[in-house]
């Protein structure tokens, strides 16, 4: 059964005052600051350093992990360009003028958060190989996460489907590889 019109209309503006209440935070310094620097970070940065640096523990055999994250990541970016470009969402600072935009966009469309996707799917494959490492990876993700609402990129929707498409596309990764 599919929501009414009513419900939905109620959901959406739910999540525009959610989105204009977060881009809004952003207007203090720190916070802007801090989630730029978060998001810059998670477009990659964070995650090819943290391949290097496991790599460069001998001990850790780290070999097959970080095919495995490199290989995800690939498909990753693939998939989320092919949904953005299926979608076609604008983003919330597009449509909505009390939504402040702190960040330059990396396209113009906004579903789903291929930040979001990219840092669930590379936690969910190094905590399974590294489980020690989820106290730096989850709590990165889960902020990744945050500043693309705060930023005024995301409506919390695409942030929740990034994330669900990240574990799931991680689990399918790990499952057919019968990785660890």
């Amino acid at each position: 059964m599919s929501p009414r019109p009513g419900r939905l209309a109620r959901l959406e503006a739910w999540e525009t005052s959610l989105c204009v209440s977060a881009s809004q935070t952003a207007e203090v310094a720190w916070v802007c600051t801090l989630f730029r620097m978060v998001s810059r970070l998670g477009d990659g940065i964070f995650w090819y350093a943290l391949m290097i640096a496991l790599l460069a523990i001998p001990r850790l055999h780290a070999g097959r992990a970080v095919l495995q994250m490199a290989l995800t990541g690939a498909f990753c970016t693939l998939l989320y360009k092919w949904l953005k470009g299926k979608t076609l969402r604008p983003r919330p600072f597009a449509i909505h003028p009390d939504v402040v935009c702190t960040a330059e966009p990396l396209d113009q469309f906004s579903f789903p958060s291929g930040h979001t996707l990219h840092a669930v799917a590379f936690s969910v494959i190094a905590c399974a190989y590294f489980p020690g490492l989820a106290w730096v990876v989850v709590p990165f993700s889960l902020l990744v996460a945050v500043s693309r609402v705060v930023l005024g990129l995301h409506y919390p929707s695409d942030v929740i489907a990034g994330t669900l498409i990240g574990a799931v596309v991680a689990a399918i990764s790990l499952g057919l590889t019968g990785a660890p």
